[in-house]
């Protein structure tokens, strides 16, 4: 299975992203990296996806089968893709606060800690419907792992499109996110741009 290893604060260096807002809790000194020449069109459509990419743990052919989907899908093909992105498990669990970063998230779900609908789902990528109920696995709660990250993410905000029962640690999909809800820095219509040509 391919994983990328490109450390995470360099990463959001090259990329020009705020380390905390997602979710990556170390804090770097160094400014991000500015070339003196003006991006070109197509530098500035590759950024915003690889910025997806980077935000969301996908690689680059799985995220190119999200863009077909989204592009044979009714609506505009950049809400579809957001909208298929936001709705991964990884990305609900990490949305719920059952995870404090998306790749701890993705690995929570690979263990097995996570139900859907009462049945265990150990695929990040498992594209969750309105209506599913997603939960922490029986005794998982009581566990210093998730005791630790609940304190961790106390304060966050979940999205109103989840209905989320922090004593229960169990969230229910009232309906898939609108773009307006996805709170993501990200500019899709680049991307579809870049691949539509």
């Amino acid at each position: 299975m391919a994983v990328n290893k490109t450390p995470v604060l360099k990463r959001c260096r090259s990329l020009g992203l705020e380390p905390e807002n997602l979710g990556v809790h170390k804090k770097s000194n160094r400014k991000p990296l500015h070339q003196g020449r003006k991006p070109t069109e197509y530098k500035l459509q590759l950024r915003e996806k690889q910025k997806a990419k980077f935000i969301y743990g996908v690689l680059e052919k799985p995220f190119r089968n999200y863009y077909e989907k989204a592009a044979n899908m009714k609506g505009m093909t950049g809400d579809n893709l957001m909208r298929m992105l936001e709705s991964r498990l990884d990305n609900v669990v990490f949305r719920m606060g059952l995870a404090r970063t998306r790749r701890e998230a993705r690995q929570v779900v690979g263990h097995k800690f996570i139900l859907v609908n009462g049945k265990k789902v150990n695929i990040p990528s498992y594209q969750v419907k309105a209506g599913d109920v997603i939960s922490l696995r029986e005794g998982a709660a009581s566990m210093q792992r998730f005791k630790d990250i609940a304190d961790a993410t106390g304060g966050i905000a979940v999205p109103e499109w989840i209905d989320f029962d922090a004593d229960k640690s169990t969230g229910t999909i009232k309906e898939l996110p609108n773009r307006d809800q996805i709170d993501v820095p990200v500019n899709e219509m680049l991307i579809v741009e870049l691949y539509s040509k």
